[in-house]
């Protein structure tokens, strides 16, 4: 009995000891923890007023480029009123110059214009028009000048001499300066013969002519100079039946010109803008073909 008793006291006081120091490490615990929290308070205060210092430098650096782009933004405006005063000076001073310019010119026309009130009281369009009237009548065929140069030319100064005549007449008085001032005589007499009443049948007319007397004219210098051996014959019928044909074609131009029945005058050309014929045997001679 003495033996539990002892045993029993024993852990009682192991007991009570094992309380004590689970109270004293409690306390321990609360202190740690107490002061844990207090170093984290005091690191997040630390941290805080580290970082208020870092914004308040940053804010302080913006402010200063802020102040730094105004100052900037002002001298440009500056720069820019002062260009824009001495450009409205320039601009200012070209307008006083273009006026000056403008009046003197607005002057000069007036004196050309009483020039020319003076002219045209003095000769007047009859003057240019019988100009124009005899430069047709002594027109000529030029050495090397083609028939369609010719006949453009022709047709340029009738415009200009003619200008209110209608166009039948106009068209037959082309033709006729036209024929007069053909420079070979054959293809002349060949071309009046024809009796063109416009100057496109006769400038065709002409052409076709002067082509088939070329070609006769080619044909007779070959058997010229043409040798015994068989191949001279052989050209000679070539040539003869070529010229027979052009023959062939100016006298069914011929025929059909006076087998034609009269057109509508009131037609008008889609090329030329012209009446009298349509765009497919409009002949109006163009830059190009003269070239």
């Amino acid at each position: 009995m003495a033996d539990n008793a002892d045993l029993l006291a024993l852990l009682a006081e192991m007991k009570k000891s094992m309380e004590k120091g689970q109270e004293e490490m409690k306390d321990r615990m609360e202190k740690g923890q107490e002061e844990m929290r207090k170093g984290q308070e005091e690191m997040k205060n630390q941290i805080q007023s580290h970082v208020e210092s870092k914004v308040g430098e940053i804010k302080d650096h913006v402010n200063s480029c802020i102040e730094k782009i105004e100052e900037d933004v002002q001298s440009v405006k500056r720069e820019i009123g002062e260009v824009k005063g001495e450009v409205e000076r320039k601009i200012e001073e070209v307008e006083d110059k273009v006026q000056g310019k403008i009046e003197e010119v607005e002057d000069k026309l007036t004196d050309l214009k009483t020039i020319e009130n003076a002219l045209e009281a003095r000769f007047g369009d009859s003057h240019l028009t019988q100009f124009y009237r005899t430069e047709l009548k002594t027109r000529r065929q030029k050495p090397g000048e083609s028939l369609q140069v010719l006949a453009a030319d022709v047709e340029r100064l009738m415009s200009l001499a003619y200008a209110e005549c209608p166009q039948d007449v106009r068209d037959s008085l082309a033709a006729q300066y036209f024929v007069d001032a053909i420079r070979d005589e054959d293809t002349q007499h060949a071309t009046r013969l024809m009796g063109a009443k416009d100057l496109k049948s006769a400038l065709a007319y002409s052409m076709k002519y002067e082509a088939a007397k070329t070609v006769s004219k080619t044909s007779r210098n070959i058997r010229s100079i043409e040798v015994e051996d068989g191949t001279g014959k052989e050209k000679d019928e070539k040539f003869d039946c070529l010229l027979k044909t052009l023959e062939k074609l100016l006298n069914s131009h011929v025929a059909g010109k006076k087998n034609t029945p009269r057109r509508n005058p009131n037609v008008t050309c889609w090329k030329c803008n012209k009446k009298g014929h349509v765009q497919r045997e409009c002949q109006t001679i163009s830059p190009i073909q003269e070239n």
